[in-house]
């Protein structure tokens, strides 16, 4: 018989995949607001109902539960880069420059739309991405460069006259310009004078793809 210390309090998850679910949800939020070194380990436990205890029994330290945090969408976006150049090359037609960006950006696109956490981890991506620690280069490289450098390869297929290491340049500014437009930090509005008003995703995931489509085929310097 379950005693009244250790009952279950009314609406806590059970513990197993579905607490650890909790926790990661939680930091994630928390992480995206404050970073991770303003995350406390004491209000990621809170907001989950646990005691901190209990995260470090599921993830160790805050370093560990933060990288699980990444990791967990990050390979979510990375999978889903596969799937659609796995399935644009399949076609056995030759991609445009436009579809293989497109099928880069699509997976960020979702995300965001993916109800509060998954925006909100596109705002800790943005974190990530500005780190210049050691950790944060190994915890980049180990997510997202296998598909980045897919799409690499690809674009030097469809872009022969270009030299691979200029397209992976190239792929580097895309990197920064879409993390930036996608965390609302365009100033689309300052710029226009209010003329274009709330540019909704649809519309800027369209000129996002015209914007980078051009860099990557741009001419050689002469």
């Amino acid at each position: 018989m379950t005693s009244s210390n250790t009952r279950r309090k009314p609406g806590r998850p059970k513990e197993g995949p579905e607490l650890r679910e909790v926790i990661l949800d939680k930091a994630e939020l928390l992480f995206a607001d404050y970073g991770f070194n303003g995350a406390k380990m004491r209000d990621i436990a809170t907001e989950a109902g646990v005691n901190q205890a209990l995260v470090r029994y599921y993830f160790g330290s805050k370093q560990d539960l933060f990288d699980a945090v990444v990791r967990r969408r990050g390979s979510v976006i990375s999978g889903a880069r596969h799937v659609l150049l796995d399935e644009l090359l399949s076609r056995g037609v030759a991609p445009t420059v436009a579809e293989l960006v497109r099928c880069y950006l699509r997976p960020q696109w979702e995300m965001k739309n993916w109800g509060s956490n998954g925006a909100a981890f596109v705002r800790l991506q943005a974190r990530l991405h500005a780190e210049q620690e050691e950790h944060a280069f190994r915890l980049r490289r180990e997510v997202y460069d296998a598909s980045v450098k897919r799409y690499i390869q690809a674009l030097s297929e469809v872009l022969p006259e270009i030299p691979k290491e200029v397209i992976s340049t190239r792929m580097a500014f895309a990197v920064g310009t879409y993390m930036f437009m996608l965390n609302d930090l365009g100033r689309i509005n300052d710029l226009t004078d209010g003329q274009v008003g709330d540019l909704g995703g649809a519309a800027l995931l369209d000129q996002l793809e015209t914007f980078i489509s051009a860099g990557l085929a741009a001419p050689l310097n002469t």
